[in-house]
């Protein structure tokens, strides 16, 4: 008798990679399930792909403002164009992923339902009108905008990254609300290529808060200066309300207020699992509720992946939990033991226009530190390294987070091409690669030489 496996949310990064494994299994009967529209995937349709086209258009915009070895009128950003540009390549990547899909649907045993998915209980699943009793369910459902409960919000309209996504006339002056990774890569475009006046509030009292403190504050001074917002940290909202001509107003903590055109949403995202009739089943969606293994806590025939699951909302995990899952499927289904799924940290930040971009990958100072992990670091800043200067690139730093022993144990870049660079790090931090057995081997002038500056100084650090 054959297993059978519905994955809910079969469009998205992390529910597509369980569809491939599965479907290439003799013995797996395969439903996945979808209502999208028109389907493709939030990281096509409504984040890191779109959120590009806007990104790059500004940036070319604001290379030419800063850079005065340039003369002439700063050119202006057609709005309808970059629409435009944005619309033709998400309908084509995310047809793509619908057709492949489709394609996996035309196999033996798997079957695609583009309808919503709804738990009667634990066992039973309401698809359309049909009820399904799968021996395993795979939530895949990705995320939703997560709106804070502050007083008045229910009555003021908003605009989410969505939104922005599509905006072709800008208003003079917008609130934002939020400067997490949405806000960081969203309000220079607004600042920049609508040139909005901008205010933004956000309740944490830092920048990057999972990052060493020097980056969150390079990054905030780069934009105080460079984009002319006010940046309002470790500040709560104490209400929302319309103002007299149509535009918001915020009511600040301490009685201060802020008035603007438009009121920005950007306050991240949560997991999207309302429709699933979750209530129904003995499944509690609270912090733990996914094991590493990638199984609900309450419920060892459920497994949650991606952002629905809430623990790392990043494009490459949720592809990794796909494939952890439907491994894991297949091993309890045989009585196997369970892999377990513990990434390295690997983020990247699309700040500053993806001028001044920021990434992450593996330990910083302050969790090698609370790991236990002995170790000493190494710092750089842009203005120390010669080709930086030549490329007229003022502001960043890097660091390295190298164990005792010469292990790379981390590394973190705010600098043009850190984002880049990213892949290289992944590499040396996943493989374990001694500090002192790196090449170094950089061409010059290229950026990625403060990586080599970076390896000098940790060598000289053990050394010493």
């Amino acid at each position: 008798m054959k297993t059978h496996v519905a994955v809910v949310g079969a469009y998205g990064s992390a529910g597509v990679v369980v569809a491939e494994r599965l479907a290439d299994e003799p013995d797996v009967e395969l439903t996945l399930v979808d209502d999208g529209d028109p389907g493709g995937g939030l990281c096509i349709l409504e984040g890191c792909m779109p959120s590009k086209e806007l990104l790059t258009a500004a940036e070319r915009r604001f290379a030419a403002r800063e850079d005065d070895r340039l003369e002439g009128p700063v050119p202006n950003v057609d709005f309808e164009r970059v629409v435009e540009a944005k619309d033709e390549n998400i309908s084509t990547y995310a047809a793509g992923r619908r057709g492949h899909v489709e394609e996996l649907s035309e196999r033996e045993d798997v079957t695609l339902r583009r309808e919503t998915a709804t738990f009667l209980d634990e066992r039973r699943l309401a698809v359309g009108e049909d009820v399904l009793e799968p021996d395993y369910v795979v939530v895949a459902t990705g995320s939703t905008l997560n709106v804070p409960p502050i007083p008045g919000i229910e009555d003021v309209p908003f605009q989410t990254s969505a939104d922005v996504f599509d905006t072709t006339a800008f208003p003079d002056s917008g609130l934002v609300l939020g400067l997490g990774v949405v806000g960081l890569e969203l309000v220079p475009y607004l600042a920049e290529a609508a040139g909005m006046d901008l205010t933004v509030i956000e309740q944490l009292p830092e920048v990057l808060p999972d990052a060493d403190p020097a980056f969150g504050d390079e990054l905030l001074a780069y934009y105080e200066e460079h984009f002319d917002v006010d940046v309002r940290l470790d500040t709560e909202t104490a209400r929302l309300e319309t103002t007299d001509d149509g535009g918001v107003r915020a009511v600040i903590e301490d009685g201060d207020t802020v008035a603007a055109d438009e009121l920005y949403l950007f306050t991240g995202r949560k997991p999207a699992l309302d429709s699933l009739g979750i209530e129904a089943t003995g499944l509690t969606p609270e912090p733990g509720w996914v094991e590493d293994t990638m199984q609900a806590r309450d419920d060892e025939r459920v497994f949650v992946i991606g952002d629905a699951n809430g623990a790392e909302p990043i494009l490459h995990v949720a592809k990794e939990e796909g494939a952890v899952a439907a491994e894991n499927v297949l091993r309890h289904r045989d009585g196997e033991p369970l892999e377990s799924y513990d990434p390295i940290t690997h983020r990247v930040v699309f700040s500053g226009l993806t001028e001044l971009p920021y990434a992450r990958v593996g330990h910083t100072a302050a969790s090698a530190s609370e790991a236990g992990i002995e170790h000493v670091v190494a710092t750089r800043h842009v203005t120390a390294e010669g080709v930086f200067r030549s490329r007229h690139y003022e502001d960043g730093l890097a660091k390295l987070v190298v164990g005792t022993d010469g292990t790379v144990l981390g590394y973190e870049g705010l600098h043009p091409d850190a984002d880049v660079m990213a892949k290289t790090m992944q590499v040396v931090v996943e493989l374990g690669l001694d500090a002192r057995e790196i090449p170094d081997r950089a061409y010059h002038p290229t950026t990625p030489e403060i990586i080599d500056g970076l390896l000098i100084d940790a060598v000289d650090e053990l050394d010493g």
